[in-house]
């Protein structure tokens, strides 16, 4: 292959110097500034750290609320999955819940603490409905019910994808066997599953441990760590190398939360053939499963339901007449749609290179013989590894003389850098499923490599190339922790702003702009979705 060398080094030298300059050294910059005191380097500010009770307190109560979520929602998330695929439910019923499910992945999180408050708060819809406060919201409750409702879609996909590799005869074949209703349960439907909740839960701990935007809404008093991380970076005094000796504390957990997936991936195993046969009738599981899934599914949605109501009312809940005098002040602002612009300008130069870069790279992994190949793999576990809040503190540090701090450049690397992981799995396993001769057949019909991917490689992956794209725009759209540290007056997004807000207490605004990224989301969603199932020519 004389002419491939070449070609794939064009590509696997810029990807790597790509990373090595937007992953590897802002990291490392991170490393050494968590070090750093007045007194050249030392281990005082870790120990600073673990001398200040309100720090440890914080990290404690991280990881207690992460984990309490995690079991809530890796249970949550079986049962809605388990409706679909193991019970007889009504079939529109299944069909909302694979919709429905899917709603809070197009809002940004810290939208979700501002639809909690005008839900459950003193003068909201749900307490006006039952006639008193069901509970105090501000806290660990608030945070407790943000953070399932936002790690409740990806657990959910999670398990609800493995699912679909479970051989139903089984079930029928130990019913057969006189195997009781649990242990016929634990045998064939937890046991092949195991692998996928493990993982399921760590997902869910890693996405609580590590997001700002709801603790930014309704953490009151309950602090825990991604707050104490914004007050040291961003409070009245600034103290950078605090702020890196805390983020790479923020790391210890994450990290053995990735290892611990690599581990149970072990678990999971994979029957040669499926057999998919019709459950039985059975109406005491069939009206367990159905009620459980539509109060999760009623209760996830009544949460949202505030915020395409109160902008339309004059003054919730004081003043209900119908105006649309919210809507016509905030595209009348200038400031508002300027953000907005900024939002989806950021989103869409993110996707397209994003899934430019995340293609390249998994071309290079799964169809070369590139020697160092295996290298871009490590990259997706870093990246996979590294909490947003993290990336974006080490982009400040390593950026925060130059020219290029506070840019829209740095917020997109930042961005495609952060959410890299799946895009690059998902190209990757679309890869490996191709026929591994078509580039040996391109060339003997006198193609070079790079016009073999183009011409039979990249159509033949249209479908996965449009699942990219959606994930990285729909990601940066809503992402709040990954750019809180980057964002300047002139480069702020939709997220930010709505944590600038707040502080004016302008709920219409915050719920204007969150309608505007949810029904930018989901045309974008829908677009994809649409071109995804369309044949395409080659």
């Amino acid at each position: 292959m004389p002419d491939v060398k070449p070609a794939m080094r064009v590509i696997y030298i810029p990807i790597l110097l790509l990373f090595t300059a937007f992953l590897l050294l802002p990291l490392g910059i991170l490393f050494v500034r968590s070090f750093e005191t007045s007194e050249g380097l030392n281990l005082s500010n870790y120990l600073s750290i673990l001398s200040n009770k309100e720090l440890l307190e914080s990290i404690g109560n991280s990881i207690k609320i992460s984990s309490l979520t995690a079991v809530i929602t890796t249970v949550l998330a079986f049962s809605l999955a388990y409706s679909i695929h193991c019970t007889r439910i009504y079939r529109p019923l299944k069909s909302a819940i694979k919709t429905g499910i899917l709603v809070p992945m197009l809002l940004p999180t810290i939208t979700f603490g501002f639809a909690i408050i005008y839900s459950f708060g003193n003068q909201g819809i749900i307490t006006k409905i039952f006639g008193r406060n069901l509970f105090d919201i501000y806290g660990f409750n608030g945070l407790l019910i943000g953070y399932v409702i936002y790690t409740l879609p990806s657990a959910f996909l999670l398990i609800n994808n493995s699912f679909k590799y479970i051989d139903k005869k089984f079930m029928v074949v130990s019913k057969l066997m006189g195997d009781g209703t649990i242990r016929s349960f634990m045998n064939t439907i937890v046991r092949p599953l195991l692998g996928t909740l493990g993982g399921a839960f760590v997902l869910s701990f890693i996405l609580s441990f590590t997001d700002f935007g709801i603790p930014a809404s309704v953490g009151g008093t309950y602090s825990v760590v991604a707050t104490q991380l914004y007050q040291v970076m961003l409070g009245s005094i600034p103290d950078f190398n605090n702020g890196a000796a805390i983020a790479v504390l923020m790391l210890i957990p994450v990290v053995f939360g990735v290892l611990l997936l690599n581990y149970l991936e072990k678990l999971n195993f994979h029957y040669d053939k499926f057999s998919d046969i019709e459950l039985s009738q059975h109406k005491g599981r069939d009206l367990c499963f159905g009620s459980v899934s539509l109060l999760v599914l009623i209760g996830m949605l009544s949460v949202f339901a505030v915020m395409f109501i109160a902008p339309f009312l004059n003054s919730f809940p004081y003043d209900l007449s119908f105006t649309l005098k919210h809507f016509i002040d905030t595209f009348q602002s200038s400031d508002l749609i300027a953000v907005y612009k900024n939002s989806l300008f950021v989103a869409i130069l993110t996707a397209v290179f994003g899934t430019l870069i995340a293609f390249c790279s998994a071309v290079l992994n799964v169809r070369t013989p590139l020697k160092w190949k295996s290298s871009i793999d490590v990259i997706s576990m870093l990246t996979n590894t590294v909490p947003g809040m993290v990336l974006g503190l080490s982009y400040l540090l390593l950026f925060n003389g130059s020219s290029w701090k506070g840019t829209f450049t740095i917020i997109v690397l930042c961005n495609i850098v952060h959410f890299f992981t799946t895009p690059y799995l998902m190209a990757k396993n679309s890869l490996s499923k191709m026929n591994p001769g078509w580039e040996t057949t391109g060339e003997l019909l006198g193609d070079s490599w790079i016009k073999t991917v183009c011409r039979v490689i990249l159509p033949n992956s249209a479908s996965t190339v449009i699942e990219m794209f959606s994930y990285y725009f729909i990601n940066s759209m809503v992402t709040i922790s990954g750019i809180i540290f980057l964002v300047t007056a002139q480069t702020s997004l939709v997220a930010s702003k709505i944590k600038e807000l707040q502080h004016f207490a302008k709920f219409n605004e915050i719920f204007i702009l969150s309608l505007l990224i949810f029904f930018t989301n989901l045309i974008v969603k829908l677009l994809c979705d649409h071109y995804q199932k369309r044949p395409f020519k080659h």
